[in-house]
């Protein structure tokens, strides 16, 4: 089954889930429920198109069905109220719902970028942000999302209706910042999260699976929309070619037995020279937007492009990384960038001068309980032949993180050494 251009159906209808959403909620309001209703759509044309063909305008399909599904749920919330209104005929409340009077108007790529401003509202916590953006935006079901993190189904609803209620308890509205200070901020938001979820995708947090390609590739779509519509943003830009950098090395980072295996040692014939050859040319294009200051996505995809660049894992150029590192460290302090400067500092003044940056960020309440530390302490004890701490080290991160394959990774390296 294809869609009138060709693609696939579910492709096709996973983009066109955000404009049907925001044509719901810019019509009827109730972002909660049209939310519930869209996915109803969605479910239902993914049993009738396979067998009666997608229909030549399938957007229209789905908020026509959508639509009826709104109604159905409106008029059921509204009789255990007690209240004889016909929801088909309820006159939105606020600007958040009303078009300018006598404007109509048409359903655009653009909701996209509004929903996910909506999706990323400072009221909610980052774990709501990013299962609401996966869900309201990417068009994945609960159950998909569920899956993804490694929780209960039931707990994935819960929290995708609890952020729900708090956007509709802030009196959000649908429509985009304005332009200055809180559109900067908001936006800053909306490519955080994206990044997590790629992140999580690249290397997951926990679970069996080096990989959630489903993720990542869902973090690559939804950026490749954003950037459609801010073309002229740098770190817009800047965030997909680093998502597409990184992703270029994603098969060759495990063996066939599903095994982690690091940068150094990964066959790079194996990584995809097409999203490389993408991903430059969108650092370069980031590179020169006029008037758009450098950002922490613009440096972090220069690093992934000198490791990308490299034909050998000895041909890296770690004094341009350590350059790019220091000026992401001025730019963005964190202690995961540090713990990544750590690294490059030790590949060009030695292993201990690593070892002392990482003595600056140890009682970091924010790398508690988190295994990077430990593990990238170990490969640096190691470089400097510290045998004995350098087991213990990977023994330690091997016992904090979640994740089978880099436990296993972190124990025989530990073995190693023994």
């Amino acid at each position: 089954m294809t869609g009138p251009d060709g693609g696939g159906a579910e492709d096709l209808m996973r983009a066109l889930a955000p404009q049907v959403l925001g044509a719901l909620v810019r019509r009827y309001g109730h972002f909660d429920t049209a939310e519930d209703a869209v996915q109803e759509a969605l479910l239902a044309a993914s049993v009738q198109w396979p067998e009666e063909g997608v229909p030549a305008n399938p957007r229209g399909w789905l908020i026509r069905v959508a639509s009826r599904r709104l109604t159905d749920l409106l008029r059921s919330e509204q009789a255990r109220r007690r209240r004889e209104e016909n929801a088909a005929a309820l006159t939105p409340q606020d600007e958040f719902v009303a078009p300018p009077p006598g404007e109509a108007r048409a359903p655009s790529e653009e909701d996209t970028l509004t929903l996910l401003f909506l999706c990323c509202h400072p009221a909610l916590t980052q774990s709501s942000r990013i299962a609401l953006t996966l869900r309201a935006v990417g068009g994945l079901t609960t159950a998909e999302i569920a899956r993804a993190f490694l929780v209960p189904e039931a707990t994935m609803a819960q929290r995708i209706s609890r952020a729900k209620q708090r956007i509709k308890a802030s009196g959000a509205r649908f429509r985009q910042p304005e332009e200055g200070e809180e559109r900067t901020e908001r936006l800053a938001a909306v490519l955080h999260v994206l990044y997590l979820i790629f992140n999580e995708g690249y290397t997951a947090t926990s679970g069996t699976s080096l990989h959630r390609t489903d993720l990542a590739v869902e973090a690559i779509r939804l950026t490749r929309s954003v950037r459609a519509l801010l073309p002229h943003d740098g770190e817009v830009t800047a965030l997909l070619a680093l998502m597409l950098l990184t992703d270029a090395r994603r098969p060759a980072r495990t063996e066939s037995d599903g095994s982690l295996v690091p940068l150094a040692d990964q066959d790079r014939t194996l990584w995809s020279r097409e999203a490389i050859d993408e991903g430059l040319a969108l650092l370069t294009a980031a590179a020169s937007l006029r008037g758009e200051p450098v950002g922490p996505y613009q440096l972090q995809a220069a690093i992934a492009a000198v490791h990308d660049e490299a034909v050998h894992a000895e041909d890296t150029d770690w004094q341009e990384i350590l350059a790019l590192y220091a000026l992401l460290a001025r730019l963005s302090p964190g202690p995961m960038v540090t713990l990544n400067h750590a690294v490059a500092v030790a590949m060009v003044d030695g292993p201990r001068a690593g070892l002392a940056m990482l003595r600056s960020i140890e009682a970091d309440d924010r790398l508690a309980g988190h295994h990077r530390l430990e593990a990238v302490r170990a490969h640096l004890l190691e470089m400097a032949g510290e045998t004995e701490a350098a087991r213990a080290a990977y023994g330690n991160a091997a016992r904090l993180t979640l994740s089978t394959p880099e436990r296993r990774y972190l124990q025989a390296r530990a073995a190693r050494l023994a």
